[in-house]
């Protein structure tokens, strides 16, 4: 693998203390609050982002979560970011979400779920704890959907939002920490509390 990718590269079961990523930021006015524009940075994830931060992490240290163990979608937002956009697909294959809504009120509500709980079917509840920004991985092709740099551009005008003490990024979703554990079918009814 080190030969292919031309650079050192190991396997491991734990992440490192220092976890970081190579981070393309996508050439799009708006999308990074560092001003990052289509280049790569080195990005810390998993408990490394948050020591970084200065703020306790939802993850274990030596995990490979990117940021929070969970994510939450609701189809209003995909709903109004299609009309918005109307030529692109806001596919939730896109968003590569653990939790996805079906929600009736308008808009992109997870942004008011932010510091509340969620009670998934009867016993699972998961609190919501930051709106999720996005990156170009969400205008990359994937099965039948094209490559559309016009989803991000999208998200940036239309729903930049705060991340705790971070920045403004371009949101979709919502992440979120496990606060009861439960089993959860397709189907089951989602209270906000």
């Amino acid at each position: 693998m080190s030969a292919h990718f031309k650079r050192n590269v190991r396997l491991a079961r734990v992440a490192p203390d220092d976890f970081t990523i190579d981070q393309y930021h996508a050439d799009i006015e708006g999308a990074s609050p560092g001003g990052n524009r289509g280049k790569v940075v080195a990005t810390p994830l998993g408990s490394a982002l948050f020591t970084a931060i200065g703020v306790e992490s939802p993850v274990p240290v030596g995990s490979f979560f990117d940021v929070f163990p969970m994510s939450v979608l609701a189809t209003s937002t995909l709903a109004r970011l299609n009309e918005l956009q109307a030529q692109s697909r806001f596919d939730e294959r896109r968003f590569c979400m653990n939790v996805i809504v079906e929600t009736k009120q308008p808009g992109f509500v997870e942004n008011d779920w932010v510091g509340h709980d969620l009670a998934l079917g009867d016993t699972a509840r998961i609190n919501v704890a930051l709106p999720d920004p996005r990156c170009v991985m969400t205008t990359l092709a994937q099965g039948d959907l094209p490559g559309d740099n016009d989803i991000l551009r999208a998200i940036v005008r239309h729903n930049k939002v705060q991340v705790g003490d971070m920045g403004q990024y371009p949101c979709v979703g919502a992440y979120a920490v496990v606060s009861a554990q439960g089993r959860v079918r397709v189907g089951d009814l989602v209270a906000f509390s």
